[in-house]
């Protein structure tokens, strides 16, 4: 969102400031309740607003998201991607409601910092029951449709910096992600990747160039 949206970056800060003041607020036994609501009402106006952004992004990042992890994968999985705002309805209602268990926790307990974004494959959390593989397949179709998202939106893609990732996917998998860089090259993009060893299906990588790190010096390697 910060490299879409100009507005977005600076709303956030502001929020987040607002947030600290508020929570320093809450620290004490004794709470100025004036402050306190001055710090409320800065914080629900750009809470909003960030909330309203996010919910509109979603619904644009989830389709390229679930795209991109069904090629990986050849299918394996369905992923669902779902933005959990711990605002249900009105932010400045709910954070009056909590201003009891505040006094407790001494802490602000509702707001766009503590929203989630719920990532499921099969209906599963992907947190709690994917396999390391799993994992770094949704890691990379999340990068992937961050990367379609922009080039969308700017009309040319960004440079993709892949750090040594096929030593923790399977051959299958492999075979399923190198399609989506020959893509990235036909849209005239650049991709830097780095690996271990050699390990990924030749066909997909024969127009690639080569090259190998040895005692610091950069070595061109033929195909």
């Amino acid at each position: 969102m910060s490299q879409t949206h100009p507005a977005y970056l600076p709303l956030l800060q502001r929020y987040t400031r607002a947030l600290r003041s508020r929570n320093a607020l809450l620290k004490p036994p004794g709470t100025d309740p004036v402050a306190l609501e001055g710090f409320s009402s800065e914080l629900v106006k750009a809470g909003d607003e960030v909330m309203r952004l996010r919910r509109e992004l979603i619904p644009k990042l989830s389709p390229l998201a679930r795209l991109a992890y069904r090629r990986i994968s050849s299918g394996a999985e369905e992923l669902l991607l779902d933005y959990r705002p711990s605002v249900k309805r009105d932010f400045a209602v709910e954070l009056a409601q909590s201003r009891p268990r505040e006094r407790v926790y001494r802490s602000t307990l509702v707001g766009p910092h503590r929203d989630e974004l719920e990532l499921r494959l099969n209906d599963q959390p992907a947190a709690a029951f994917g396999s390391e593989g799993q994992k770094r397949t949704l890691a990379i179709a999340l990068k992937l449709a961050q990367a379609e998202y922009l080039t969308g939106l700017h009309g040319s893609p960004p440079i993709l910096l892949i750090d040594d990732i096929m030593g923790e996917l399977d051959m299958k998998r492999r075979g399923g992600f190198l399609p989506l860089l020959d893509r990235t090259e036909q849209a005239r993009g650049q991709v830097f990747m780095t690996a271990t060893e050699a390990n990924w299906p030749e066909a997909p990588m024969r127009a690639a160039q080569r090259w190998r790190v040895n005692g610091g010096t950069l070595l061109p390697q033929s195909s």
